[in-house]
């Protein structure tokens, strides 16, 4: 039940509800008029939203390419009613063969989803609308249907439902319905022409795009991998080191097929399936592309000893979301031909610790054009690409810089005549002598910058206790 304009409506109803004649968008007095016991609930739609997604991301198990899809239009006795409710988008391309074939598939998911409480009906067709429009408003009484991928079936399987199967404003459908065009079947040879100057363009589009005259493109929840493998389980397994060996098969397939692509993986999701409808996501990544097995299963060890297998994993999935060129290298026959390849190395050391530390607890500097000192490096996480350098060669004639700075300036007093190096100066409640001073070396400041700074002059300095500091005024 939703408020809308200070009119309560049913926003969803279950089959009691609907044998007794309740529909989606029926306004709530009516419905009660109809069933006076009748037993109703406060929707909310943001945790519907929120449900949903996580219905759309747990079919994963199915397809790498999932979406969710809000719309509904629902047909009642006597004319076309809005309602409720909600619908997953799945792309089976590739993924039926997996489950047995498309009935199959579509047998276990309503199954399985039936199992966790909810209402379903499914289609699988060669369009989405056709599938969309089967799966709401087909007469069939199974859970679901599979068209077949014939044009003459597809239209078969659309004309003798409503045009609200159309996906059409409520308006639209009703006026259709009152020129004698209620069905699918009476639209597909009308020409295009006048029934766009009648109804506008969306009647036409949504009907070739139902036919598979025009593309109707749907933006997955998450763009599909590249790169994926997939393992299910006849029976749910429910210790680590059963998913530590599924992990190990994943590996060597997604390895192999990196390899015949000549790609490294920078970026690995694995995905763990429950029975109860939940499932898990680890990530880890790499400082450079790799298809070491061994070395990218040592990343994951350290986060599968903290996950919850709750009733078993019943599918694992293991994506390369990022993958990058790594071309085949050839080594040597003994060590001395090549010696240890130190870069690979380190990039195995900060995949080690990014797993322990985080991805931003592992750092690694770098320089940028800039001649003010604080602002010519900074740092990023170690397991992302390297900047590339910026900073311009330093001139033959500028003084020595040194190679610790403090993380930002610090103010002393000084006691200088103008223009002049210091003769002594305070820092941190400490005075201290100038027994040598160097400079000055002037920098100016960055003048496209907002708010910058004043010109420096750069001195360097060391006390009658031989400390060396390098100071500047403005």
């Amino acid at each position: 039940m939703l408020e809308a304009r200070a009119r309560l409506g049913l926003t969803a109803v279950n089959r009691a509800a609907e044998a007794a004649g309740l529909r989606p968008g029926m306004a709530l007095a009516d419905a009660r008029a109809l069933v006076p016991g009748l037993v109703v609930a406060p929707a909310h739609p943001p945790r519907d939203a929120k449900a949903l997604d996580g219905l759309a991301a747990w079919c994963g198990r199915y397809s790498p390419w999932t979406a969710t899809d809000a719309s509904v239009v629902a047909c009642g006795a006597g004319g076309v009613l809005s309602g409720g409710g909600g619908g997953l988008w799945l792309d089976a391309t590739g993924c039926a063969h997996l489950f047995g074939g498309e009935e199959a598939m579509l047998a276990e998911l309503t199954d399985r989803i039936g199992a966790l409480g909810f209402a379903i009906r499914a289609a699988i067709a060669d369009t989405p609308g056709a599938a969309w429009a089967v799966a709401r408003f087909a007469a069939a009484q199974e859970r679901w249907i599979v068209v077949a991928p014939d044009p003459d079936e597809l239209r078969a399987a659309l004309a003798p439902l409503p045009v609200a199967a159309l996906r059409i404003g409520t308006a639209t459908a009703t006026a259709l319905s009152g020129l004698g065009l209620g069905r699918i079947g009476d639209l597909i040879d009308v020409p295009r022409a006048p029934l766009a100057a009648r109804f506008g363009a969306e009647v036409a589009r949504r009907l070739d795009a139902a036919l598979g005259a025009a593309a109707e493109p749907i933006s997955p929840a998450v763009p599909a991998p590249p790169h994926l493998a997939r393992l299910a389980f006849a029976e749910p397994i429910g210790r680590l080191e059963d998913v530590a060996a599924g992990l190990g098969r994943l590996l060597g397939d997604l390895c192999r097929g990196l390899e015949k692509a000549g790609r490294g993986a920078r970026r690995l999701v694995l995905s763990l399936y429950r029975p109860d409808g939940t499932f898990t996501r680890l990530r880890v990544g790499t400082a450079r592309p790799s298809r070491d097995a061994a070395h990218l299963a040592s990343l994951f060890a350290e986060t599968l000893d903290g996950i919850e297998l709750g009733f078993g994993i019943e599918v694992m999935t293991l994506a390369v979301p990022v993958a990058e060129p790594l071309p085949p290298a050839q080594p040597g026959l003994t060590d001395s031909d090549t010696g240890r390849d130190t870069e690979r190395d380190v990039a195995m050391l900060i995949d080690r610790l990014g797993s322990r530390l985080g991805r931003n607890g592992v750092l690694r500097p770098f320089t940028r054009e800039s001649h003010i000192p604080e602002r010519a490096a900074g740092m990023v996480p170690a397991a992302d690409a390297a900047p590339a350098s910026t900073a311009s060669e330093v001139p033959d004639d500028a003084m020595p810089r040194p190679l610790r700075l403090l993380p930002r300036p610090e103010p002393v007093a000084a006691v200088a005549a103008p223009d002049a190096p210091p003769v002594l100066f305070r820092w941190r409640r400490a005075v201290h002598l100038v027994a040598y001073a160097e400079g000055p070396e002037r920098i100016a400041p960055e003048w496209w910058r907002d708010g910058c700074a004043e010109t420096r002059d750069y001195y360097r300095i060391e006390d009658a206790e031989g400390r060396r500091f390098w100071l500047y005024r403005e």
